[in-house]
This record gives structure tokens, sequence and C-alpha cells, in this order.
């Protein structure tokens, strides 16, 4: 999965948007804010579990690291936590029982971790009561779903692939050729297993998803028998039939109030193919169109928004991930986000990962111990920390900084990226009706400089003049500004 995202990135690096990809100017730069360029509330941020929770998810101090913003102690310091809103939950597609002398066939390279095990475990018996169900496995990743809720996290059911039993080779990595390898007859059960499962959470954990997603990249041709995952090839026409499943699946769990999202497409080109061959019935039965971010700079992110703002749906990147450890490719295509796609939320796919570049936090894929914190983690922690639920998202009118107001504080973020050599930005906020900033005019800012000193630091040194505000950015860094005091 790594060596093939990282060459999707590299590979997209041609339109951005409606423009040319160019990347912000070198020379000092003046943004003007307009609050007239109100793209609606924000939802959040999150992030998958998956894997790293099927590690770590019963430990609080990790809970509290990513879906608090308390200060947390890890590994000898203090970690500003993250503050994600967002868990999307993996329901696992493997088992290691015998059914009629048929057992799963499993990858020679997937690692244990990454086999998420599934709770419908025998066909034979459609009821979740039977013991064809079992709801003892999953335990950890189970109780960081719970963790996220109790600290005020929405949820979302995912699944990488159907059970291996609906897979036409047991395989649940994929097929040998990469092509489809959802049974035809399997249709209604993989979405069963769906609402089931959100039933039961509702029913016995105290968790409401909001949404199910059925899919995950699911057009694409990459999920194969000897993957490193698990995954599935469903093409547009199966990815209709299960989508109808599911929602008369969850309509039958009495679960009318959860909305379906899909297709969570690897990339926002592809995306917008998939939505565009759905007819009116299947764009009516879902309620949220997901996105994963791995065009990287590339991709007409202009057009899909364009489409699902037109069909009145809901718009998330579900997932997004690159190998950069410094954070700053995370910046620029999630700055590319905010001013071509206009989600409103964002993932980061897993915040910890054996590889330094992907993780947040990265682990030991051997010992499964947790290790060092990243540059990325601080990266992350400008956007997060700083542009909460409930604000609204400002268009800035470039691609390397975004803007949250929020209009009962009185309080504008702006958080932008540098790539380049050292320049000077200021932000022009004459569009609003008052700026005074704190006490004198103060306009605490935070500084992560990869390649320097600078993780999450704070400084009390900026202030309002006029209604501008002017900050030196070192090279290739991330800096949030808070200014008080704003009004429209």
């Amino acid at each position: 999965m790594i060596k093939r995202r990282t060459l999707l990135v590299a590979a997209g690096a041609g339109a951005i948007g409606g423009a040319i990809a160019g990347g912000p100017a070198r020379a000092d730069a003046t943004i003007a804010i307009d609050p007239r360029a109100d793209h609606g509330g924000w939802e959040g941020w999150g992030t998958s579990l998956a894997w790293w929770a099927n590690v770590f998810g019963d430990r609080d101090d990790f809970a509290d690291i990513f879906f608090t913003t308390r200060s947390v102690a890890y590994n000898g310091g203090t970690l500003p936590g993250l503050g994600l809103n967002i868990a999307r939950y993996n329901l696992g597609a493997c088992s290691w029982n015998s059914v009629n002398g048929e057992t799963m066939v499993a990858s020679p390279n997937i690692p244990r971790f990454k086999q998420i095990e599934g709770f419908w475990q025998d066909w034979h018996n459609e009821d979740p009561a039977s013991s064809a169900w079992n709801w003892n496995v999953d335990a950890k990743q189970r109780a960081a779903l719970g963790k996220a809720v109790q600290r005020g996290a929405i949820a979302e059911l995912f699944a990488n692939s159907p059970m291996w039993w609906m897979c036409l080779n047991h395989n649940p990595s994929g097929a040998a050729d990469g092509g489809l390898n959802l049974q035809s007859w399997n249709h209604r059960q993989h979405a069963l297993h769906l609402a089931v499962t959100a039933r039961y959470a509702r029913d016995r954990w105290g968790v409401t998803f909001r949404t199910v997603d059925p899919f995950n990249e699911p057009s694409s041709n990459w999920w194969r028998a000897d993957g490193t995952q698990e995954g599935c090839h469903i093409d547009a026409t199966t990815q209709r039939s299960v989508l109808a499943n599911l929602r008369t699946e969850l309509d039958r769990q009495g679960l009318t109030g959860i909305a379906i999202s899909a297709s969570d497409e690897t990339s926002y080109d592809l995306a917008r193919t998939t939505w565009n061959s759905f007819d009116a019935g299947t764009r009516a039965v879902v309620r949220q169109v997901n996105v994963h971010g791995y065009q990287g700079a590339g991709g007409r992110r202009d057009l899909l928004y364009s489409d699902v703002r037109a069909a009145g749906k809901i718009l998330w990147n579900s997932e997004a991930g690159d190998s950069d450890g410094t954070g700053i490719t995370m910046a620029r295509n999630l700055c590319l986000d905010w001013r071509w796609l206009h989600p409103t939320a964002w993932c980061y796919w897993q915040v910890m990962d054996p590889s330094a570049g992907w993780a947040a936090i990265q682990y030991d894929f051997n010992t499964l111990r947790a290790g060092a914190v990243q540059p990325k983690y601080y990266v992350l922690a400008q956007f997060t920390r700083h542009i909460r639920p409930g604000m609204r998202i400002i268009d800035t009118g470039v691609d390397y900084a975004v803007a949250g107001y929020d209009p009962a504080a009185r309080r504008l973020v702006i958080v932008a990226v540098n790539t380049g050599a050292a320049q000077t930005l200021t932000f022009d906020m004459s569009g609003f009706g008052q700026v005074t900033g704190g006490s004198g005019g103060l306009v605490p800012r935070w500084s992560t400089v990869p390649a320097g000193g600078d993780r999450y630091t704070e400084r009390q040194d900026a202030r309002v003049d006029g209604k501008r505000v002017s900050v030196a950015f070192p090279a290739a860094s991330v800096q949030t500004l808070q200014v008080d005091g704003v009004t429209v």
C-alpha cells in the first residue's frame, strides 16, 4: 500500500483544481481573508482506526493524544493532543474458523496486525445472536472506537473487504489479477454484515455510527491475492447493487437515521468518474461522498466539488496520507483541499504507522512497540487544534493557507504553509468589520519548522496593525495565527 500510494502521489503533480501546479510564491506575499467566501460549517478532523488501533486501541494515553486537546504525557515528554473528532471503524474481513471444510485464504504478505477479524464468521445463519457471529473479536479496535466516542468523536463504519467467505477466492486481500472478487450472490450479505454491526454497536457498545461506507478504493485494481492488506476490487455496477442492499438492510435494522457514504475512491478524478456513473436511484441512497486524497497535488478537486454540491451531498476527504515525514506535503495538499475541494471534514489514514514517513507517531513493525513522534504530528496539530468543529470555512484565495472563523468567539484562525524559501506573509483582514486582536492587538502564533527546532512552538510577538498582521515564515514551515476580536 505504501509503495503504491507514494507512486500515485508522485504521479499526480499536474493540475490543482482548475489551476496549474506551481507552489506558493517565494517572495513576500499578502493574503486577503474575505468573510464573504464562506464555504459552510466545519465538521472536523479524523483518522481511521484499523491497524494502529488493532495494536494500541486499549491504551488511554493514545485515546487522549488523538481525540482530546489535552496535554498528554508520552515517552518522557508532553504532547499537545490533536483533538480529532472523527473515528473511522474498519469492519474486518478475516476469521480463522472452518465452515464446511472451507477456510480463509490469506495472502502470504499480509502481516497479522493488518488482518482485522470480522464478526459474521459462518454464512449459514444470519441471526446475530447465533454462534455464526462472534462479537468478542477485534477487541482492541473496538476499545479504541469506544474511547474515541467517549471523548466526543463521531463515528463512521467502513469495510476494506467483504468477509473472506463472500470473496470468490476466499482471500480478503483480493483476486489474483486484481479483478472483481465479491461473489455475485453475496451483495446483500456484505450489506447485512455492515448493517447488523451498526445495530449491535448502537445497542451493545453505545456507539451510533453517523455513516456507513461499504467500500474502500473499490475501483482500483491493486487489491491482489498476494497483497499486504485487506482489499477488494468492486466495480461501479456492483457498487450500485451493494448500496441499494445496504439501505434496505439498515432500514430493516431500524437504522433509518444512519446515512450511507460512498465510495472512498483513491483519487479525486476516479471519485468523480464513479459518482457520475451512478443512476439517480443510487445517488438518492448516498448522503455523503467520501474521497481519498492520494492524487496529491493533482486532480480536479474543483470538478468533484461542483458535482457533489450540485447533487446536494456532503463531501469528506475521508482518507489522506503520504510518505513525507516532515508534514509539509500533507499541509500543502490539505490547503489544496480547502481551496478547491471544500470538504467539511478531513481524515488522516493512520496516525500511527511503522513507516516514519507515513506516521504521526511511529511504531516498530516487529515488536509493535510505540516509538518516536514525527514532525508530521506537530504539523497536523497546527490545523486540528485550532480550526475546530463548528467554525466557518473561509476561503483565503490562495493554495497555501486556510482559515476558519468562529463568530460566537469572534475568532479567526489562519494556518499557512511555506514550502519554499523564507518569506514574510501578510494577512489582510480588511473585509471584516472589526479586527482588534487580543490585549494590545496581540496575535498568538504557533510555529512548526520540521528541519529546525520548532515543533509546536507558541510565540506572543505578532500584533494587528490596522486590519493586517505580518509574520515571517522560515523555509519549509507551517504556522497558525489566532486573531481574536474579529467581527464580520
